[in-house]
């Protein structure tokens, strides 16, 4: 029989999604406040994946994925969530009857050997967490690199991602030495 323990620590991330890349240095400082220094940043990347946000955010939009220092609780995921759907609704606009976001906030976190990725929406590959919020196993880290799930966002596929997160995994397990 298996003893409960408590998880490690992860280590928090999210991904930014905007067409104005100067929202990007404010919106860093918003979460800095609420999750601690990062320490991690990727550099603005175009992204053309799906036109899912055209009506809202327009087209020519950048990815940017920014990490914390400090490691959370894994079980925080959904409240991380939820505040940083707060922190887009400081980014809207507003036009007549229309508004709509500037920038998109995705977070999730990384162990040694997974990415997860928080959700409002729920689906067949994704988990139940608390309020609302769903969690989502995206990426993998098998046989020394990140492998994809068959529901894997294509961005997390390309090679300037998934250098950022081999980068950022090493981060994270050498604060996990350190912290020994």
């Amino acid at each position: 029989m298996g003893i409960p323990r408590e998880p490690k620590p992860v280590k928090l991330f999210v991904a930014l999604l905007s067409r104005r890349e100067e929202i990007f240095a404010s919106v860093e400082q918003a979460m800095r406040a609420l999750f601690g220094a990062t320490d991690s940043t990727s550099g603005s990347l175009p992204w053309a994946v799906t036109d899912y946000y055209k009506n809202e955010m327009g087209s020519g939009l950048l990815r940017r994925f920014v990490s914390f220092a400090p490691l959370i609780s894994p079980e925080s995921l959904a409240e991380i969530k939820l505040k940083t759907q707060e922190l887009e609704k400081g980014y809207q606009w507003r036009e007549d009857e229309k508004k709509g976001r500037q920038v998109n906030i995705d977070p999730g976190y990384l162990d040694g050997g997974k990415i997860v990725l928080a959700s409002t929406k729920g689906a067949s590959h994704r988990i139940y967490l608390s309020a609302g919020i769903y969690g989502e196993v995206t990426l993998l880290y098998q046989g020394a690199s990140f492998q994809p799930s068959t529901n894997t966002y294509p961005d997390y596929l390309w090679p300037e991602t998934l250098s950022f997160f081999t980068g950022l995994r090493s981060l994270y397990l050498n604060q996990l030495k350190e912290a020994r």
